[in-house]
């Protein structure tokens, strides 16, 4: 009965929201004037589209929650006109202005649409504005009339210069200019932009767009445009004319004069791309910029260019680097949440930038993690205490033997070593684990969007020096127990992993990218462990083995597996508020040779605020089992293959508040039938009714440079149960079962 009355309550006061706030507001609204209801662009020709068009719009009407309710000026709509009023002035401040129509605005905006129309190549198109008013409203829509669309009859080339004019010619196929396209000023904005890199690149140091022009004639035939590609030669102050001047680069000379810490100057060389006796190359200093800015040493970087005094067809450059400060410490506190058991955490870093003068940077990472475990009968000590210390030195170069010195200057690499403890002390067990990490990472020389990562080696000894007797007792010692996952994840354990990484995003924040833009991620990781172990031990003969016919290295168990993931994500822009978001992500991880079972580290797992946001973390899956010990189920409820589907619509609310609507489904599998996970091995004739459905919303604090989410999700499809349980009401759901609430920093995808 409550949740009924709850949600009839949400029912009538988002109604008599709605319908209070269209009426109430007709009072901000001068006499004469009319709110603006709603903006919107017409063409009579498909071939148009409008929605490359929005971005002539001045004037939007007020915003919209999801795009339907006008909450943000809400507040208006419960104050008065009356300015004397502490209480209005705040809930004018708070709340979002009443947007009335502006038609000196709106002829502006009608005249930007008919221009960018016309620069398509519809010469003669023409462009009105249709106002419909309804009491204090009106509704505003530009209609395109584009007729007939102008293509490029005959297409001339005037290049008066002759330097210039031999540079060109054996690139003219790929010019995107021809004969019979469609005209289109952006075209033709286009190829002024790869003529002017093409000239810059091949030494011509003072060219630049302003050189290049057209000229365009419709009076030689009906609907076509004679059009000339002009590039005009070198004009001096004194209004003479000569010939374009390619470089030759003199000398380059560094400053560090601004620098409180010093760079070695073979680090400088090395990410230098303008060399010595080259000619001038304007992508090369585009490129010594970029790995200039990827040094942590340097804070900023200018590169300036004069000719030489004795001789003028030369150049010299002058780089000036500012570094950053050597050494910085950082502190962390944060609150951890893990199944409802509440603490904290504290964490200490301390970095220095520059240790050998050459912008390597030396990591120490302090971190310490406290949690008062709840409901845990049976042992002594109720406390979960957790420290870790990590070391780490980065270099910025591709340390790697046989790489050709050009390779490592194009590469914009970093090679890491790091090594890291951790402690866990639980009531059930103490686990420590000693890693050990040799790291490349890169991107792409022409697009920095591209990112590579290689770990050659990545070392894990995972060690369990104390167990409860309790513990032991329950769930190791005893014969019938046949939980094979349970007893190999308690076990010491050794992983030698190689693994290699590849990311792409045209993001231009892929943290906090929350509506407004369309863009893409794309992740895809490949991981393997144990094969260079296991060719040594089938060679060598030499290894031990355990009871179970595994070998060991060090007296300890090695683990085997392979394990791929890809990751997906796409955001589809609505308007400058709303967005659609898309995310697809698999993952699949297959122990082999010297494992039947993947390392506790290694498998998946579902629910949880980045997964099926209708479980909490560790809930769902694998297939349709259902944990029934609690104790235990956070290694049960795991699996080696994972499926994520997510849909949101995200939009500002007002403030820095964001808003989401998702839905959410998927699940884990075991590739294997373990006994002690009964219904969760997958299946392909079984797998697509074993896949969990939820729903919810979310609310997000958007600092720009980070977020804080809460996302609520609600329980749809419940894949542990094939009776009436499987189908959870969505009128009336059964919060206290069905609801689970999650906090995080960050976008789920």
């Amino acid at each position: 009965m409550k949740c009924i009355f709850r949600h009839k309550i949400a029912y009538i006061l988002a109604l008599l929201t709605a319908v209070f706030h269209s009426c109430s507001v007709s009072r901000f609204v001068p006499e004469g004037e009319h709110l603006l209801e709603k903006v919107s662009i017409v063409s009579d020709s498909a071939s148009v589209k409008t929605s490359a068009l929005q971005g002539y719009v001045r004037q939007h009407p007020n915003s919209k929650w999801f795009n339907l309710f006008k909450v943000p000026m809400l507040p208006y709509a419960l104050s008065s006109t009356d300015s004397t009023k502490r209480i209005n002035r705040f809930l004018w401040r708070v709340g979002e202005d009443p947007v009335i129509e502006d038609s000196v605005q709106t002829e502006r905006c009608r005249r930007d649409i008919q221009n960018a129309v016309r620069n398509l190549g519809y010469l003669d198109a023409s462009v009105d504005v249709q106002r419909r008013y309804r009491k204090h409203k009106v509704y505003v829509k530009y209609h395109i009339d584009p007729r007939q669309r102008y293509t490029v009859g005959l297409l001339e080339r005037e290049v008066r210069d002759a330097g210039i004019d031999s540079l060109l010619r054996p690139h003219e196929h790929r010019s995107l200019l021809r004969e019979g396209m469609p005209f289109d000023v952006n075209v033709l904005d286009k190829e002024r932009t790869r003529v002017n890199s093409l000239v810059m690149n091949r030494g011509y140091y003072r060219f630049n767009r302003e050189f290049i022009r057209y000229e365009a004639d419709t009076t030689e035939a009906p609907r076509q445009v004679w059009l000339k590609f002009i590039v005009n030669p070198f004009r001096t102050y004194d209004g003479l004319v000569s010939p374009h001047q390619p470089y030759l680069i003199n000398r380059v000379t560094y400053d560090l004069s601004g620098s409180s810490s010093r760079l070695r100057q073979g680090v400088l060389d090395r990410v230098n791309h303008i060399r010595e006796g080259a000619l001038y190359n304007e992508q090369d200093v585009q490129t010594t910029y970029g790995a200039l800015g990827a040094l942590d040493a340097v804070l900023s970087s200018t590169i300036r260019f004069q000719p030489d005094e004795a001789d003028s067809t030369r150049l010299n450059a002058l780089i000036s680097v500012t570094t950053n400060k050597p050494n910085t410490i950082n502190a962390e506190l944060e609150g951890t949440n893990s199944a409802g058991d509440f603490g904290a955490a504290v964490s200490v870093a301390y970095h220095n930038r520059n240790l050998f003068r050459g912008s390597e940077v030396l990591g120490l990472k302090l971190r310490g993690a406290f949690e008062a475990i709840t409901g845990l009968d049976g042992y002594d000590d109720q406390n979960y205490i957790e420290y870790s210390a990590e070391l780490s030195l980065k270099f910025p170069d591709f340390i790697f033997p046989f790489l050709t010195r050009d390779f490592r200057r194009r590469a914009r690499a970093t090679s890491e070593v790091s090594l890291m403890y951790n402690s866990q002390n639980r009531p059930e067990f103490h686990r420590r684990v000693v890693s050990g990490t040799w790291r490349y990472r890169w991107m792409g020389h022409r697009d920095s969007r591209l990112h590579h990562r290689i770990d050659l080696i990545d070392l894990n000894y995972v060690y369990m020096p104390w167990i409860s007797e309790t513990f032991k007792r329950d769930y190791l010692d005893d014969p019938s127990s046949r939980n094979a996952i349970l007893r190999y994840n308690y076990e010491n354990l050794f992983i030698m992993k190689l693994g290699y990484n590849l990311s792409f995003s045209t993001m231009a924040n892929g943290l906090t990218s929350t509506y407004g833009t369309n863009a893409y991620s794309l992740r895809v990781g490949i991981e393997t462990a144990g094969n260079l172990l296991q060719a040594i031990s089938t060679l060598a003969g030499s290894f031990p083995k355990a009871e179970d016919g595994s070998y060991k290295v060090f007296d300890v168990k090695y683990a085997q597996y392979a394990k791929f993931d890809f990751d997906y994500s796409k955001s589809f822009k609505i308007n400058d508020r709303n967005s659609l978001a898309l995310h697809f992500g698999l993952g699949v991880a297959l122990p082999y040779g010297n494992s039947s079972i993947l390392p506790y580290e290694k498998r998946y797992f579902s629910g949880g605020a980045n997964s099926v946001r209708g479980w909490s973390v560790r809930e769902l899956g694998p297939g349709k089992f259902r944990g029934t010990d609690g104790r235990i189920d956070f290694i049960n409820q795991t699996g080696d293959m994972k499926l994520d589907m997510n849909v949101e619509y995200r939009t500002h609310l007002f403030w820095l508040l964001d808003g989401a609507a998702f839905i959410d489904a998927g699940n884990i599998w075991t590739l294997r039938n373990y006994a002690d996970q009964p219904g969760g091995q997958f299946g392909f004739d079984t797998c697509w009714r074993q896949i969990a459905v939820a729903y919810g919303i979310g609310f997000r604090l958007n600092f720009n440079y980070f977020l804080l989410r809460l996302d609520g999700g609600m329980k749809a499809i419940n894949p542990a149960f094939d009776d009436a349980r499987r189908h959870y009401p969505i009128i009336h759901p059964n919060f206290k079962r069905d609801f689970s609430l999650h906090f995080a920093v960050g976008l789920p995808f």
